[in-house]
């Protein structure tokens, strides 16, 4: 299961589907898995198109929710010379009015997903943060992916702690393991963190993304660094979360640790070298970049 925001990127010359969970799920159903989605959409024309969009991706649409409370999710997108990302996001939005009916506990509980996959963002409103945590007490059997996605006036200290403290699988990029360094006191250096993090929040993985220099990964007592792709960048957005996608994909397949860093930073590049959060690709392409 894929827990949280549905948004519509909106760059200076172009407005794209996305949203960290959304991209995540695209990329692992590109994968052949078969994520289920639940998140909201407003009951306007972005979350008509944004159906329409997420279904022609292959997803589950089931527990996709429209509401009238909010508009469905926008963030604004300024990329840097280098392609890098900044993010201005509207709230609240559709997926701030996501509700945990009878008919999705009870539809959690029969699917009984292996994974349960959750962010920051939709987790620090207080309506979010319950809904996550009556989902890890539903499926405490589920394996816990937390992908930080860090974003400005949107998270806490507090918080991070908190979805640390339930997390089995952790990535974060470079920016957001220095921000727990300082909130936690965890070491600086990418090694000795990774390890530190693993053993405080007794974590299967911790991962960490290097931007042009790669990963880093530590896992069942490994921990392994791996160079990345050169490629030309066209913008950064969704390739973190392609990147989470492989990472999943890699430790659901049971790969050493060395091909599952191998893997992702391909996937993560690939869709960084293509416009957009959810570019066309397939793996036979990360095979060989």
């Amino acid at each position: 299961m894929v827990l949280g925001e549905v948004l519509w990127d909106v760059f200076p010359d172009s407005t794209r589907l996305g949203g960290a969970p959304l991209n995540f799920a695209a990329h692992a159903r590109r994968m052949g898995h078969a994520p289920l989605l639940f998140s909201a959409v407003g009951n306007d024309d972005l979350g008509r198109q944004a159906v329409r969009a997420i279904q022609s991706l292959g997803l589950d649409t089931s527990l996709l929710q429209t509401t009238e409370r909010f508009p469905t999710g926008c963030a604004g997108v300024s990329l840097d010379a280098l392609g890098q990302a900044a993010f201005r996001i509207e709230r609240p939005a559709a997926y701030d009015a996501l509700t945990l009916s009878t008919g999705e506990i009870q539809s959690s509980r029969e699917r009984s997903p292996d994974w349960l996959y959750f962010g920051t963002l939709f987790a620090c409103l207080p309506e979010g943060r319950a809904i996550l945590f009556e989902l890890l007490r539903l499926m405490p059997d589920a394996i816990r992916f937390y992908d930080l996605n860090l974003r400005p006036s949107f998270e806490s200290p507090l918080l991070v702690r908190e979805l640390l403290e339930q997390a089995d699988v952790v990535k974060m990029n470079q920016d957001e393991m220095c921000a727990i360094h300082h909130y936690l006191g965890l070491p600086a250096e990418t090694s000795a963190f990774c390890v530190s993090a693993a053993e405080r929040f007794a974590c299967r993985a911790v991962c960490v993304t290097l931007g042009s220099r790669g990963c880093a990964v530590f896992s069942n007592g490994q921990y392994h660094e791996e160079p990345g792709c050169p490629i030309e960048v066209a913008d950064t957005v969704g390739a973190g979360d392609a990147f989470a996608a492989a990472l999943l994909h890699g430790l659901a397949s049971q790969w050493d640790i060395t091909e599952i860093a191998r893997f992702a930073n391909r996937v993560g590049a690939l869709v960084a070298s293509k416009p957009g959060a959810i570019p066309d690709w397939t793996p036979a392409e990360a095979a060989v970049l």
